[in-house]
């Protein structure tokens, strides 16, 4: 469809493309218009990295401070409290919002910018998650959804410059999780074939949006996406998290890495990765484990994004003040004038 208007300050005939998708398996729709991105202050902006990053020597997350100011386990979870993997240490959130949530650092090193990351930065906390995983269903063997995400700086809604990703672990799906399965469930059983197999074939065949594969991983720019630069990152006859091996994870990390150095050429600098899993223990041949990657806006100085990856894809806020709270704090405000009933 196309929008028409007369734009100042000439006010002449301005015509607008508007096009409609809807994603092929669950039906989510999208609207894109790409002269949006001819909006003032949608461009990049150069930010001193200093500026934004400040003192390591308060970081929790940074050599010398992450010992003494992160927290540990419940004894019995695993060893020591903490889990490493080479420079990823991983341990409890310390704002948690599900009864296993863990938050890893991906590097000693208290800044990077999108393309300094390393495949063995991320491999690490991959596997790093595994490890997280096993020690949950040890513990609760009803744990079995996993999500693995990445914020990366303020724009995407991380509170911590240094880089870092976190893992919640529920005993129930997300609903888009639920959506997700659901509905790969319904194309499998309708065409007796994987949605994911299937839709890797297609995009390959016809060239539009299908980027690479590293092995046993495809990657591809989603048809309708939920998010501004969608890439999604493919692992091919795997369900779940804990059913990757060590090749699929670097196949894995090698293929995000490449993707984050796309996005700097892009004037990319914050973005959101989020997995997608099946349950834990199980082995469903109509599901594929799948990551999608978006870029958020442009790094600016004193600037926190309220909506992060959970609010993005899962369909699932992230609130910070009960509803009972906001209740009586506005009743105060409401009693001082008499018209209203309260």
């Amino acid at each position: 469809m196309t929008a028409e208007l007369l734009r100042p300050p000439l006010f002449g005939n301005h015509i607008h493309s508007v096009e409609f998708r809807h994603d092929p398996l669950t039906g989510v729709p999208c609207r894109i218009n790409v002269r949006r991105a001819e909006r003032l202050g949608e461009g990049p902006t150069p930010v001193d990295p200093d500026e934004i990053a400040g003192d390591p020597r308060h970081c929790p997350f940074c050599p010398g401070n992450i010992e003494q100011m992160t927290p540990l386990f419940p004894q019995g979870l695993c060893a020591g409290g903490r889990i490493r993997r080479g420079d990823c240490w991983l341990f409890p959130n310390l704002f948690p919002l599900a009864e296993y949530h863990a938050a890893a650092t991906l590097t000693s090193t208290h800044f990077l910018d999108v393309d300094q990351f390393g495949v063995d930065m991320v491999a690490d906390t991959v596997r790093a998650t595994q490890q997280f995983l096993a020690a949950v269903l040890r513990r609760n063997s009803e744990a079995r959804y996993p999500i693995y995400l990445w914020n990366h700086l303020p724009p995407s809604a991380a509170s911590m410059v240094h880089p870092h990703v976190q893992v919640l672990v529920d005993a129930g799906p997300t609903p888009y999780q639920t959506r997700l399965l659901d509905s790969s469930l319904e194309y499998f059983r309708r065409t007796g074939s994987s949605f994911w197999e299937d839709v890797v074939g297609e995009e390959k065949r016809r060239g539009e949006r299908y980027i690479g594969e590293k092995n046993s991983v495809a990657v591809i720019a989603s048809y309708a996406p939920q998010g501004n630069r969608e890439v999604q990152l493919i692992f091919r006859g795997k369900s779940n998290l804990m059913e990757v091996g060590e090749a699929e994870v670097s196949d894995f990390a090698t293929c995000l890495v490449r993707l984050l150095r796309g996005y700097a050429k892009m004037g990319v600098n914050s973005f959101n990765l989020c997995t997608f899993s099946g349950p834990l223990g199980d082995r469903l041949d109509y599901y594929s484990l799948h990551a999608k990657l978006i870029s958020r806006p442009a790094l600016q100085p004193f600037y926190r994004n309220d909506t992060g990856i959970l609010e993005r894809f899962h369909y699932a806020a992230d609130i910070e003040l009960m509803p009972e709270t906001v209740a009586q704090r506005m009743k105060a405000s409401f009693e001082e004038d008499g018209s209203i009933d309260v």
